[in-house]
């Protein structure tokens, strides 16, 4: 509730006693590993919470993005590797190769394409949103912009599994079952790309899909498959923006001359 009421709500009155609250209950728990994990990834959310997360695509933002994201991911690894190593690990590589997980994959790509038309078609009818215009791009086509639209998204994509499955989910994943692990996560997944972007239906899309994520990598407990699948994401919905500027581009917007 916390994390919710703090990061896409901004309701700081109602959200700093809730937060407290939360950090009352893990600071007096008797378990010591429990005060541990859980007291990082309380801190990872107020340095969430204090951080303005948008879409712009200045340098400014990049740099006062870029900075929190960081620390959320470098600083839990380190204190983990100090004082409670084991639980956040960066494997590449699954530990299981399952032949489930590269269906998956390779599914991912057309399961990409109609879930964000369909979440397209959900916000403008249901929201009146115009949900890939909150990237503003300019009125005309330039190569460099569109450039750095696709490299900060897919930074991002990348930031969100090392920072939500791979941080996020492992620390939750060491204290409690896979179910409540992964809604957890989830739901924190789900708060903070709704402050970024992903408003109207992208409540419950993120949240599956940050659901799927966190089963792939629970399964394979490593990251190659959900790094592929996020990838994958990024490329539609950059795509999608592009277009949505551009009527004329399309997926092949990478092709383009002058990229």
């Amino acid at each position: 509730m916390a994390t919710i009421l703090l990061i896409p709500a901004s309701l700081w009155i109602a959200g700093i006693p809730a937060f407290a609250l939360c950090a009352w209950f893990v600071a007096t728990d008797p378990e010591p590993k429990l005060r541990r994990r859980l007291g990082i990834l309380l801190g990872c959310v107020a340095v969430l919470a204090a951080c303005d997360i948008n879409p712009s695509l200045s340098n400014a933002n990049f740099l006062q993005v870029g900075v929190p994201f960081t620390l959320v991911i470098a600083l839990p690894a380190l204190l983990q590797r100090l004082g409670d190593p084991g639980v956040i690990r960066y494997r590449f590589l699954p530990l299981r190769w399952r032949k489930i997980d590269l269906v998956y994959t390779i599914l991912s790509v057309p399961l990409a394409w109609l879930v964000l038309k369909g979440y397209e078609w959900g916000n403008r009818t249901l929201f009146d949103d115009e949900l890939f215009r909150h990237w503003t791009l300019g009125p005309e086509p330039a190569p460099s912009e569109i450039r750095r639209l696709f490299i900060g998204i897919n930074l991002v994509g990348v930031w969100d599994e090392l920072f939500f499955v791979n941080t996020a989910f492992a620390l939750l994943r060491s204290l409690f079952a896979f179910r409540v692990a992964n809604a957890i996560q989830a739901v924190l997944y789900t708060a903070v790309l709704f402050d970024m972007a992903f408003t109207g239906c992208g409540v419950l899309i993120v949240f599956l899909f940050a659901w799927t994520q966190g089963a792939m990598f629970e399964k394979s407990e490593g990251l190659l498959w959900v790094l592929i699948v996020h990838l994958v994401v990024d490329y539609l919905l950059v795509a999608f923006i592009v277009q949505a500027h551009y009527p004329d581009y399309g997926l092949d917007f990478l092709w383009r001359k002058g990229f």
